[in-house]
């Protein structure tokens, strides 16, 4: 047997005695057969795209970055449409539109500098088109499958950190927000809208947390202060090991909804732009989660719901991701 395949077998064991299905047969030619099962691997579908390597880590870590993926000019038509937005010259219906609170002066003044985030910016056309961009959507495919919802848009710009630590954002789990399961077949693609770093505030994540569990999170006790809706982690292992993920324009990191991450604080002049969406599978379904650690997310967004659409506390939280899902691509079946 090769030593090839005696080192990939040893990698497949390591990660689950399952996967290690590899076999070498000599012949007189000296070629080396390797028959290899990858749809055994748990976080990925099998698929032409992905390189093994590329889905062992994704196994192993919880996310995968793929260089160059988005267009630079798709990049500058997205930084249009947001700026339209903050100038006021659009109001698409549903948009919430974020700001930094030790910069709350700022809310009334047209000036991109106030906004930290946009989300549900499903009824731009413009910025949802990133949602369907078949370059993303060939990878979404690889995690989800073949019938896709776009079921959360953002659009990130941390500003300039104004001295209190307010453009951090706390390290958490993207599925505390989420009343939808299987939690295996939800992903975020998260595109880097010019050169992100450690000055200002690219992503930092923690590797392998994917593979375990839902956590508690609630608001940190951050002097200065903490934007709405930023949540945190209440338990973790400090000691984790962490990466920060230094990216260049157009560059997009795909990973699970149960990786904790989070940002740090913006300590340039400039700022910060992402644009990103959490996919689900379209066989994904509802949950209740009365009773649960997230019932502290739910009660904040029906207050949200109610303050901006007069509705009452008869809105169920997953009545709010139905709303905003849109399929792009395939069949919807139960989001």
């Amino acid at each position: 047997m090769s030593r090839a395949a005696d080192r990939l077998k040893a990698v497949l064991n390591h990660l689950d005695p399952s996967l290690a299905c590899v076999r070498a047969s000599n012949t007189s030619g000296q070629t080396i057969t390797h028959t290899y099962q990858p749809h055994n691997l748990r976080y990925t579908n099998d698929n032409d795209l992905l390189s093994l390597d590329q889905r062992l880590f994704y196994e192993k870590n919880g996310f995968v970055v793929i260089k160059n993926l988005v267009s630079k000019e798709d990049i500058d038509r997205f930084r249009g449409a947001f700026e339209r937005i903050c100038r006021r010259e659009v109001s698409p219906p549903g948009l919430l539109v974020m700001r930094d609170v030790a910069i709350a002066n700022s809310e009334f003044v047209p000036d991109q500098k106030a906004v930290t985030k946009i989300q549900d910016y499903q009824e731009d056309p413009e910025l949802f088109r990133y949602c369907t961009l078949p370059e993303v959507l060939q990878y979404v495919e690889c995690f989800v499958g073949e019938d896709i919802m776009a079921m959360h848009t953002m659009l990130i710009n941390k500003p300039p950190d104004a001295g209190k630590k307010t453009s951090r954002h706390p390290l958490h789990q993207d599925l505390h927000y989420f009343p939808f399961r299987p939690v295996d077949k939800i992903v975020c693609a998260w595109t880097a809208m010019e050169r992100i770093t450690r000055q200002n505030g690219c992503l930092v994540v923690l590797p392998g947390t994917h593979t375990g569990t839902l956590k508690e999170h609630d608001y940190p006790e951050w002097e200065g202060g903490v934007n709405k809706m930023y949540h945190g982690v209440r338990d973790f292992d400090p000691d984790l090991p962490r990466v920060h993920l230094e990216m260049e324009k157009g560059d997009t990191v795909f990973f699970h909804p149960l990786l904790i991450h989070g940002s740090g604080m913006n300590q340039t002049t400039g700022f910060r732009k992402a644009i990103s969406c959490h996919y689900a599978s379209a066989h994904c379904f509802y949950i209740d989660v009365k009773d649960t650690t997230q019932e502290n997310i739910e009660e904040e967004v029906r207050q949200i719901a109610e303050r901006k659409y007069g509705m009452t506390d008869a809105i169920r939280f997953q009545d709010t991701w139905a709303l905003r899902g849109r399929l792009v691509k395939g069949e919807r079946v139960s989001l």
